[in-house]
């Protein structure tokens, strides 16, 4: 049973009327048979017809990216995924909630099926309040965030006296970069920051922000403003890049179809780590196609894509494969420093088979 292919020559249609030019020139860079099933490719399901009737009789998968179109992974290969036809090769319906909700309830609750967070420390302090959710990839093992600071602060014990500014929380890794370099927190300032602007550092209003390494600083080398970046590794702490989770009742009800939402990302990963500007292209386009150009410029995204990219690469095993060893010395900071009553065992939260089982010796198996 193939999927029915007017459905994907529209599902094309729209989506090169949507992309423009950027779209053509990405797709006239994709060999042929790496799109097999999607428009481009003119229509062919890649799996059984049993295995499609099984994908497609669980109807609309949702995926939430809780940071909108940014070019990270486990977003932007999901949205690609979409585009190239990758789902549609898999006889998935997949649809995507990037308004920037928060993932972790939506899919906890069962209102939707997979989410992607920054970090294992992330995964961690959410499966404190719920135990209805299974990591099953992760994508680095290097830490999001670095702590950038105004050039006068020369290393982070001069933040005493000062001001120091978080989004959301302090992480765990923060907490535990400045506690390494014996900064007294009670002589901190601790600032809530409202807006994503990294400028407020280099002019003074702030003395130092713990941000994103892909995102802020690189905006601030961007433009040639002067600051200091302090980065776990520098301190000796090994931290983890982005986590993608799936409600753990689907999975364990959908194995299989959570598996093959997994290898059709996967597909598109493979592709934007070595076809960098073609998906910086194609998910910047994304997000000015639906009003979200102005946070998502293309050349930010390429910034924040050359280091993420980088990270996925250094990784040192094949995409989104994880073991629990990765998540030891995350899990001991989480333990520490995140005021947790509660913290479940790695294997709790983490399901460690479901990707490896999708490579053959380092390689993505398409589709089987």
């Amino acid at each position: 049973m193939k999927m029915d292919s007017n459905k994907i020559k529209r599902r094309g249609r729209a989506c090169m009327t949507a992309l423009g030019t950027i779209a053509l020139a990405a797709a006239a860079a994709l060999p042929a048979s790496f799109v097999a099933g999607s428009a481009m490719a003119q229509d062919n399901v890649v799996i059984s017809a049993e295995e499609c009737a099984r994908n497609q009789s669980i109807g609309t998968i949702t995926y939430v990216s809780g940071y909108g179109y940014s070019a990270s992974a486990g977003q932007l290969d999901v949205f690609l995924a979409k585009e190239f036809g990758f789902f549609d090769a898999l006889c998935l319906d997949v649809d995507i909630n990037a308004g920037g909700a928060n993932g972790q309830l939506l899919v906890a609750s069962g209102q939707a099926q997979f989410t992607a967070l920054g970090s294992a420390s992330d995964v961690m302090l959410a499966a404190a309040n719920s135990r209805n959710l299974k990591a099953v990839a992760t994508y680095g093992n290097n830490s999001p965030f670095s702590i950038f600071a105004n050039e006068k602060i020369k290393s982070l014990k001069d933040l005493e006296g000062g001001t120091l500014g978080y989004f959301i929380n302090i992480t765990p890794i923060a907490k535990a970069m400045l506690e390494a370099a014996d900064v007294d927190l009670s002589k901190v300032s601790l600032i809530k920051m409202t807006n994503y602007d990294p400028t407020v550092v280099p002019r003074g209003q702030i003395d130092a922000i713990v941000g994103y390494a892909s995102n802020q600083p690189e905006k601030l080398r961007s433009i040639g403003m002067p600051f200091n970046e302090f980065r776990p590794e520098e301190f000796g702490l090994q931290g983890t890049y982005n986590v993608m989770e799936v409600n753990s009742q689907f999975l364990a009800d959908h194995r299989e179809v959570a598996a093959d939402f997994m290898r059709a990302s996967l597909r598109a990963l493979e592709f934007c780590l070595t076809n960098e500007q073609d998906c910086v292209q194609q998910i910047s386009a994304l997000a000015a196609a639906n009003n979200q150009g102005s946070a998502f410029p293309e050349d930010q995204q390429a910034r924040t894509w050359a280091v993420e990219s980088s990270w996925v690469r250094n990784a040192e095993k094949s995409p989104g494969v994880h073991t629990p060893a990765d998540w030891e010395n995350e899990h001991a900071m989480v333990e520490k420093y995140g005021e947790l009553a509660e913290l479940p065992a790695i294997d709790e939260m983490m399901d460690a088979d479901l990707v490896a089982s999708l490579y053959v010796d380092g390689k993505l198996q398409w589709p089987r």
